[in-house]
């Protein structure tokens, strides 16, 4: 009740009920410390604990463009992106603008069960950008559910079981998603989805062998983020799709992570000329402030919607103001100089990273990606983790490859400017010393 007391008293017809009312603080933590102080008795003691001990003591606070404050008072700049969610940097004003607008016009999510006109355009604005004859949208608000989608699609359309995923791969945490990522992330959570067989990726023999007439579709990151962004030989991917139309089987590329530009292509598949059944993205679809994903899809896929037109309801999926948001970031990835931009900061991390791995040839043993997917490999995964704790330590905000634990991942807003590409190397190239140390 307002006006209540913090001991506040609600009456109902036969009992009197006592609710402890609690009192929000006005002020936010203004350190470190009592940032996590404070996460480990709201959010989780345990995970607070596990950061601690791998020194990873940074809350997070202020952010603007490609720099992140932490509640101390330093600042890095970001190369984690969260997996890509930041391509445009923090807080862009294109797509607050664009949030803004949704907002004031539409006012709310919209109902994802109704035909909605808003979602149209936004599905219509991706339509123009996608692959071959690509041209639908299913939107939901992450790419676990996208990805979802695409492989309940995969298995209505042909009526076939299997999956195909790559080895080291990552599509999120649920349902058959979870059933294609490492064993180490989803054992807690068996049984999984039936059905999966996984191939190292880059391997097309190996494909070969494990796509047949129960394949419903290969699903696969066209750049494996997780598993340190190893860029496929030439012929895996045209061999891939040539496998496909010969079994019966449908390509579906996750282009979470590697898509809208990231690899200075708008989809990195366009490297090899190919064009899947079933293409998802999301991250950096939501311009870093409103969160949607989505399957895109052609002609043969959407047939089956006139069988079950509401196959998966999703409360929050289709929201009018993620579409709105997507229309925006697809605006920007076609700006005319944007993708040459991110080509040319991925040529000059490249030849940094070159100069390094000759200079420090004990601490980094290699250099690959495409455009503004960097990766560095280390001996080790704990000299990796020394090395994560000295960039980080050094102004730049990087990880290791979840899968692949001896690489450094180095993925920055596509919209880092020369000096700030200057900055990095020179930060990453302060903590392979100390890490020599």
């Amino acid at each position: 009740m307002l006006g209540s007391p913090p001991s506040a008293i609600l009456r109902g017809d036969r009992e009197e009920r006592r609710y402890e009312v609690s009192v929000v603080p006005s002020t936010l933590p203004t350190s470190n410390e009592a940032g996590l102080d404070l996460a480990a008795r709201h959010l989780s003691a345990a995970k607070i604990a596990a950061f601690r001990a791998l020194g990873l003591s940074i809350v997070q606070g202020r952010r603007e463009g490609v720099y992140v404050h932490d509640l101390d008072g330093n600042t890095y700049i970001d190369c984690r992106s969260a997996g890509g969610v930041f391509d445009f940097g923090h807080r862009p004003r294109f797509a607050i603008d664009a949030l803004t607008r949704a907002l004031e016009e539409h006012g709310d999510l919209g109902d994802w069960l109704l035909p909605s006109a808003v979602r149209a355009e936004g599905a219509a604005a991706l339509a123009r950008v996608l692959p071959g004859d690509l041209r639908y949208t299913f939107f939901t608000p992450g790419g676990g559910e996208a990805v979802e989608v695409a492989c309940k699609l995969a298995r209505a359309v042909t009526r076939r079981p299997g999956i195909v995923a790559a080895e080291h791969g990552y599509h999120g945490h649920v349902g058959f998603a979870l059933a294609m990522d490492e064993e180490r992330d989803s054992k807690w959570f068996a049984p999984l989805v039936p059905g999966i067989a996984k191939v190292p990726f880059g391997d097309l023999a190996a494909v070969e062998g494990a796509v047949d007439d129960r394949t419903a579709a290969v699903c696969m990151e066209t750049v494996p983020a997780t598993a340190g962004y190893p860029v496929p030989p030439d012929g895996f991917w045209p061999g891939v799709r040539r496998l496909c139309d010969e079994r019966g089987a449908l390509l579906i590329l996750d282009e979470v992570q590697s898509g809208l530009g990231r690899t200075g292509t708008v989809w990195a598949c366009e490297h090899w000329d190919v064009e899947p059944d079933l293409l998802v993205t999301g991250k950096g679809l939501s311009g870093g402030v409103y969160p949607v994903s989505a399957c895109c899809f052609g002609d043969r896929v959407d047939a089956f919607f006139g069988e079950d037109p509401i196959f998966h309801p999703s409360s929050f999926g289709g929201s009018e103001l993620g579409a709105v948001v997507a229309a925006a970031v697809v605006d920007k990835v076609t700006e005319d100089g944007f993708l040459a931009h991110v080509q040319a900061m991925g040529d000059r991390f490249r030849a940094g990273f070159d100069e390094l791995c000759a200079r420090h040839p004990d601490v980094l043993v290699r250099n690959r990606g495409l455009g503004l997917m960097r990766a560095l490999d280390t001996p080790s995964p704990e000299v990796c983790q020394r090395l994560v704790f000295h960039t980080i330590a050094n102004g730049v905000l990087a990880i290791r490859a979840n899968n692949r634990q001896e690489t450094l991942l180095v993925m920055p807003p596509l919209v880092i400017s020369a000096d700030e590409v200057d900055a990095v190397l020179a930060g990453i190239g302060r903590a392979v010393a100390a890490a020599t140390a």
